[in-house]
């Protein structure tokens, strides 16, 4: 069977499950270098499925979070819907924001693999995804705090402020004109408050830029900030967050897709089921004030989570 016939039933159920479409809207696939042979059997399955659609290559970014070319941004705002498959996110830019108030129903696909759309959380049952996800981010917005335990014996503590923030629903269901997230998807994610957060936290699964840690990174954080990272990835994390804003904690999320594995690409780690991260950078995208032009997740498995003093993971089970 050729990759374009795999590719077709696998793209009309996304467009009706999940992205809600009805076959007159306009669409555009943008994509870059590295992603550019999954951006064209998307887009080909999407002619063969009658859309009207453009295909869109550009230069692949270097980092997630860094901005797509002017013009690009500007046919993103054009389209009804647009698919952003590309190696590193534009979840967290400008561009992704502006197309999503113009309208425009942004899906944002960074990193993702042949055997991940083929496989794993792309073959959710997105009815249950959405149900659990909204529930968790309901529980986020009403809180003031989440604790998280790591390691062995639970010995390190991260505590992190989300009073006054919103929590955010990724569902991987886009119904809305103007909504937007990953899909594969399924996570309930909040942006922290800088003051009061801090603590320490184990990462065992994967960081984003780096893949699956080969052994365990620990993180500490003060004042919201990230001031040390243990080993020769937690070297190259702190180096790819720079030494400004990248290094303040942007993000906690908690994972809600069944399907998802944690294989060392962040696009599906995140949202693997029971799982927790933690990201980097910017969060001026959804309800935080950091613009730092990068933004990176860092994943743990088996985590131990209260929010507020409801404790909602142990050791990796919801």
């Amino acid at each position: 069977m050729s990759q374009l016939n795999t590719f077709l039933p696998i793209v009309k159920n996304m467009m009706k499950q999940n992205v809600c479409a009805f076959g007159d809207e306009y669409v555009v696939v943008l994509t870059d270098f590295e992603k550019e042979e999954i951006g064209r059997l998307v887009f080909d399955s999407l002619c063969k499925l009658s859309f009207k659609t453009d295909f869109v290559l550009m230069q692949t970014r270097s980092r997630s979070g860094e901005e797509p070319p002017a013009t690009i941004a500007a046919m993103m705002k054009t389209a009804d819907i647009c698919f952003c498959i590309c190696q590193h996110s534009l979840t967290h830019t400008k561009a992704k924001k502006e197309a999503s108030q113009t309208g425009t129903k942004v899906i944002t696909m960074p990193g993702i693999t042949m055997d991940m759309f083929t496989e794993g959380a792309m073959k959710a049952d997105y009815e249950k995804v959405e149900k659990l996800t909204n529930l968790f981010t309901e529980k986020l917005t009403a809180s003031d705090k989440i604790r998280i335990q790591t390691g062995q014996d639970n010995e390190y503590l991260l505590t992190i402020n989300i009073k006054n923030r919103e929590g955010i629903n990724s569902t991987g269901v886009f119904k809305n004109n103007g909504a937007s997230g990953n899909l594969p998807s399924g996570e309930s994610y909040i942006a922290p408050q800088l003051e009061n957060s801090f603590g320490e936290i184990l990462i065992d699964g994967s960081i984003a830029g780096i893949g699956k840690v080969s052994t365990p990174v620990l993180l500490k954080v003060e004042n919201g900030r990230l001031v040390s990272a243990s080993g020769s990835e937690g070297e190259k994390l702190l180096e790819l967050l720079g030494e400004g804003d990248g290094r303040c904690i942007a993000e906690f999320g908690i994972g809600t897709n069944n399907a998802a594995r944690v294989t060392g690409n962040i696009l599906e780690d995140e949202k693997a089921y029971g799982t927790i991260h933690i990201a980097f950078g910017s969060n001026l995208t959804f309800g935080g004030t950091i613009d730092a032009g990068v933004h990176l997740d860092c994943v743990t498995k088996k985590p131990s989570v209260w929010i507020s003093s409801e404790k909602v993971v142990e050791n990796g089970t919801v």
